[in-house]
Protein backbone atom coordinates (compact mmCIF):
# COMPACT_ATOMS: atom_id res chain seq x y z
CA UNK A 1 0.00 0.00 0.00
CA UNK A 2 1.02 3.65 -0.49
CA UNK A 3 0.80 6.12 2.36
CA UNK A 4 -2.41 5.74 4.36
CA UNK A 5 -4.42 4.10 1.59
CA UNK A 6 -6.41 1.09 2.81
CA UNK A 7 -7.74 -1.97 0.94
CA UNK A 8 -11.37 -1.77 -0.21
CA UNK A 9 -13.99 -4.29 -1.29
CA UNK A 10 -16.56 -2.07 -3.05
CA UNK A 11 -16.34 0.90 -5.41
CA UNK A 12 -18.86 3.74 -5.80
CA UNK A 13 -18.73 6.20 -8.69
CA UNK A 14 -20.16 9.66 -9.09
CA UNK A 15 -21.40 10.17 -12.66
CA UNK A 16 -21.40 13.75 -13.93
CA UNK A 17 -17.90 14.98 -14.72
CA UNK A 18 -16.42 11.70 -13.49
CA UNK A 19 -17.80 8.91 -15.71
CA UNK A 20 -19.59 11.13 -18.22
CA UNK A 21 -18.36 14.38 -19.71
CA UNK A 22 -21.62 16.15 -18.88
CA UNK A 23 -20.22 19.16 -17.00
CA UNK A 24 -19.43 20.78 -20.35
CA UNK A 25 -23.09 20.26 -21.33
CA UNK A 26 -24.38 21.71 -18.03
CA UNK A 27 -22.20 24.77 -18.57
CA UNK A 28 -23.44 25.21 -22.15
CA UNK A 29 -27.10 24.86 -21.16
CA UNK A 30 -26.81 27.18 -18.16
CA UNK A 31 -25.06 29.85 -20.22
CA UNK A 32 -27.71 29.58 -22.94
CA UNK A 33 -30.36 30.46 -20.35
CA UNK A 34 -28.20 33.18 -18.76
CA UNK A 35 -27.55 34.76 -22.17
CA UNK A 36 -31.21 35.77 -22.43
CA UNK A 37 -30.71 38.05 -19.45
CA UNK A 38 -27.20 39.26 -20.24
CA UNK A 39 -25.68 37.22 -17.39
CA UNK A 40 -22.50 35.14 -17.23
CA UNK A 41 -22.16 31.70 -15.64
CA UNK A 42 -18.73 32.01 -14.01
CA UNK A 43 -16.37 29.23 -13.02
CA UNK A 44 -16.55 30.40 -9.39
CA UNK A 45 -20.31 29.88 -9.31
CA UNK A 46 -20.08 26.57 -11.15
CA UNK A 47 -17.45 25.27 -8.73
CA UNK A 48 -19.65 26.12 -5.73
CA UNK A 49 -22.57 24.21 -7.25
CA UNK A 50 -20.85 20.96 -8.21
CA UNK A 51 -22.61 18.01 -6.60
CA UNK A 52 -25.82 19.86 -5.75
CA UNK A 53 -29.12 18.33 -6.87
CA UNK A 54 -31.72 19.94 -9.17
CA UNK A 55 -33.87 22.21 -6.96
CA UNK A 56 -30.98 23.27 -4.70
CA UNK A 57 -28.78 23.99 -7.73
CA UNK A 58 -31.55 25.99 -9.42
CA UNK A 59 -32.03 28.23 -6.38
CA UNK A 60 -28.30 28.90 -6.08
CA UNK A 61 -27.94 29.53 -9.82
CA UNK A 62 -30.79 32.05 -9.82
CA UNK A 63 -29.37 33.83 -6.79
CA UNK A 64 -25.79 33.68 -8.04
CA UNK A 65 -26.58 35.23 -11.44
CA UNK A 66 -29.57 37.35 -10.44
CA UNK A 67 -31.89 35.68 -12.95
CA UNK A 68 -35.52 36.89 -13.03
CA UNK A 69 -36.86 33.33 -12.91
CA UNK A 70 -38.47 31.18 -10.25
CA UNK A 71 -36.78 27.83 -9.50
CA UNK A 72 -39.65 26.04 -11.28
CA UNK A 73 -39.29 28.25 -14.36
CA UNK A 74 -35.55 27.67 -14.48
CA UNK A 75 -35.92 23.90 -14.08
CA UNK A 76 -38.61 23.72 -16.79
CA UNK A 77 -36.49 25.73 -19.24
CA UNK A 78 -33.32 23.77 -18.51
CA UNK A 79 -35.07 20.41 -18.90
CA UNK A 80 -36.11 21.29 -22.45
CA UNK A 81 -32.44 21.81 -23.27
CA UNK A 82 -31.41 18.68 -21.33
CA UNK A 83 -33.60 16.58 -23.64
CA UNK A 84 -31.68 17.95 -26.61
CA UNK A 85 -28.12 17.81 -25.31
CA UNK A 86 -27.81 15.03 -22.70
CA UNK A 87 -28.13 12.13 -25.18
CA UNK A 88 -24.86 13.40 -26.70
CA UNK A 89 -22.90 12.69 -23.48
CA UNK A 90 -19.47 11.09 -23.94
CA UNK A 91 -17.55 8.90 -21.51
CA UNK A 92 -14.60 10.43 -19.68
CA UNK A 93 -11.14 9.04 -20.54
CA UNK A 94 -10.39 5.78 -18.71
CA UNK A 95 -13.97 5.22 -17.51
CA UNK A 96 -14.84 2.31 -19.80
CA UNK A 97 -11.57 0.46 -19.07
CA UNK A 98 -11.84 0.86 -15.29
CA UNK A 99 -15.50 -0.15 -15.07
CA UNK A 100 -15.01 -3.26 -17.19
CA UNK A 101 -11.86 -4.19 -15.29
CA UNK A 102 -13.60 -4.07 -11.90
CA UNK A 103 -16.64 -5.94 -13.21
CA UNK A 104 -14.44 -8.61 -14.78
CA UNK A 105 -12.81 -9.21 -11.40
CA UNK A 106 -16.19 -9.31 -9.64
CA UNK A 107 -15.59 -6.16 -7.58
CA UNK A 108 -19.05 -4.77 -6.67
CA UNK A 109 -19.52 -1.36 -8.31
CA UNK A 110 -22.28 1.19 -7.83
CA UNK A 111 -23.24 4.70 -8.94
CA UNK A 112 -24.21 7.53 -6.59
CA UNK A 113 -25.36 10.48 -8.69
CA UNK A 114 -27.22 13.64 -7.76
CA UNK A 115 -29.13 13.29 -11.04
CA UNK A 116 -32.71 12.12 -11.14
CA UNK A 117 -33.69 8.94 -13.01
CA UNK A 118 -34.94 10.72 -16.13
CA UNK A 119 -31.84 12.90 -16.68
CA UNK A 120 -29.64 9.87 -16.02
CA UNK A 121 -31.50 7.86 -18.66
CA UNK A 122 -30.84 10.64 -21.17
CA UNK A 123 -27.16 10.94 -20.28
CA UNK A 124 -26.51 7.19 -20.47
CA UNK A 125 -28.56 6.63 -23.63
CA UNK A 126 -25.45 5.86 -25.70
CA UNK A 127 -23.84 3.81 -22.91
CA UNK A 128 -26.68 1.55 -21.72
CA UNK A 129 -24.68 -1.69 -21.85
CA UNK A 130 -21.85 -0.25 -19.75
CA UNK A 131 -24.16 1.14 -17.06
CA UNK A 132 -25.90 -2.22 -16.75
CA UNK A 133 -22.70 -3.41 -15.05
CA UNK A 134 -23.51 -1.23 -12.01
CA UNK A 135 -25.64 -2.44 -9.11
CA UNK A 136 -26.85 -0.41 -7.30
CA UNK A 137 -27.48 2.87 -9.10
CA UNK A 138 -28.78 5.57 -6.77
CA UNK A 139 -30.24 8.74 -8.33
CA UNK A 140 -30.29 11.28 -5.53
CA UNK A 141 -32.81 13.74 -6.94
CA UNK A 142 -35.51 11.08 -7.33
CA UNK A 143 -34.67 8.59 -4.56
CA UNK A 144 -36.87 8.90 -1.44
CA UNK A 145 -34.13 7.52 0.82
CA UNK A 146 -31.69 10.26 -0.20
CA UNK A 147 -33.06 12.99 2.05
CA UNK A 148 -30.11 15.37 1.68
CA UNK A 149 -27.83 16.10 -1.26
CA UNK A 150 -24.04 16.24 -1.32
CA UNK A 151 -22.03 17.43 0.64
CA UNK A 152 -24.19 15.43 3.07
CA UNK A 153 -23.03 11.75 3.15
CA UNK A 154 -26.57 10.39 2.78
CA UNK A 155 -26.33 9.28 -0.87
CA UNK A 156 -23.11 7.32 -0.30
CA UNK A 157 -24.47 5.60 2.80
CA UNK A 158 -27.67 4.66 0.94
CA UNK A 159 -25.60 3.27 -1.95
CA UNK A 160 -23.42 1.20 0.41
CA UNK A 161 -26.56 -0.22 2.05
CA UNK A 162 -27.92 -1.39 -1.33
CA UNK A 163 -25.06 -3.61 -2.32
CA UNK A 164 -26.03 -7.28 -1.95
CA UNK A 165 -25.01 -7.88 0.77
CA UNK A 166 -24.67 -4.37 2.18
CA UNK A 167 -21.13 -2.93 2.18
CA UNK A 168 -19.19 -1.58 5.13
CA UNK A 169 -18.70 2.15 4.35
CA UNK A 170 -15.10 1.92 5.53
CA UNK A 171 -14.47 -0.67 2.81
CA UNK A 172 -15.92 1.51 0.04
CA UNK A 173 -13.85 3.58 -2.36
CA UNK A 174 -15.55 6.62 -3.87
CA UNK A 175 -14.61 8.29 -7.16
CA UNK A 176 -15.59 11.97 -7.36
CA UNK A 177 -14.75 15.07 -9.36
CA UNK A 178 -16.50 17.69 -7.23
CA UNK A 179 -15.43 19.16 -3.87
CA UNK A 180 -18.98 18.65 -2.48
CA UNK A 181 -18.79 14.99 -3.46
CA UNK A 182 -15.41 14.55 -1.79
CA UNK A 183 -16.78 16.09 1.40
CA UNK A 184 -19.78 13.73 1.25
CA UNK A 185 -17.63 10.63 0.70
CA UNK A 186 -15.27 11.49 3.55
CA UNK A 187 -18.23 12.21 5.85
CA UNK A 188 -19.58 8.74 4.98
CA UNK A 189 -16.34 7.24 6.30
CA UNK A 190 -15.09 6.26 2.85
CA UNK A 191 -11.82 6.84 1.03
CA UNK A 192 -12.18 9.16 -1.94
CA UNK A 193 -10.24 9.34 -5.21
CA UNK A 194 -10.74 12.80 -6.69
CA UNK A 195 -10.46 13.49 -10.41
CA UNK A 196 -11.11 17.24 -10.44
CA UNK A 197 -11.44 19.80 -13.17
CA UNK A 198 -7.93 21.32 -13.39
CA UNK A 199 -9.39 24.68 -12.33
CA UNK A 200 -10.47 23.36 -8.90
CA UNK A 201 -8.31 25.15 -6.35
CA UNK A 202 -5.85 23.12 -4.21
CA UNK A 203 -7.66 23.79 -0.91
CA UNK A 204 -10.83 22.24 -2.35
CA UNK A 205 -8.96 19.01 -3.10
CA UNK A 206 -8.12 18.43 0.54
CA UNK A 207 -9.76 15.42 2.12
CA UNK A 208 -9.31 13.16 -0.89
CA UNK A 209 -7.12 10.12 -0.28
CA UNK A 210 -5.75 10.47 -3.81
CA UNK A 211 -6.03 13.16 -6.52
CA UNK A 212 -5.63 12.18 -10.19
CA UNK A 213 -5.66 14.10 -13.46
CA UNK A 214 -7.68 11.33 -15.13
CA UNK A 215 -9.22 7.93 -14.46
CA UNK A 216 -6.59 6.66 -16.89
CA UNK A 217 -3.97 7.16 -14.17
CA UNK A 218 -5.70 5.08 -11.49
CA UNK A 219 -3.80 2.07 -10.14
CA UNK A 220 -6.29 -0.37 -8.56
CA UNK A 221 -3.56 -2.17 -6.58
CA UNK A 222 -3.09 0.95 -4.41
CA UNK A 223 -6.40 0.02 -2.75
CA UNK A 224 -5.91 -3.75 -2.75
CA UNK A 225 -7.84 -4.25 -5.99
CA UNK A 226 -6.68 -6.44 -8.90
CA UNK A 227 -4.15 -4.58 -11.06
CA UNK A 228 -4.67 -3.94 -14.75
CA UNK A 229 -3.15 -6.62 -16.91
CA UNK A 230 -3.13 -4.60 -20.15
Amino acid sequence: MTGNLQPVTHVIFDMDGLLLDTEILYTKITQMIADRFGKTYTWELKQSLMGFSGPDAAIKLIEGMGLPLSPDEYIKESHILYNEYFPKSNLMPGADRLIRHLHKHKIPIGVATSSGKEPMALKTQRHTELFQLFDPIVCGSSDPEVTKGKPDPCIFLVTASRFQPAANPEKCLVFEDAPNGVTAGVAAGMQVVMVPDPRVSPELREGAALVLESLEHFKPELFGLPPFSD
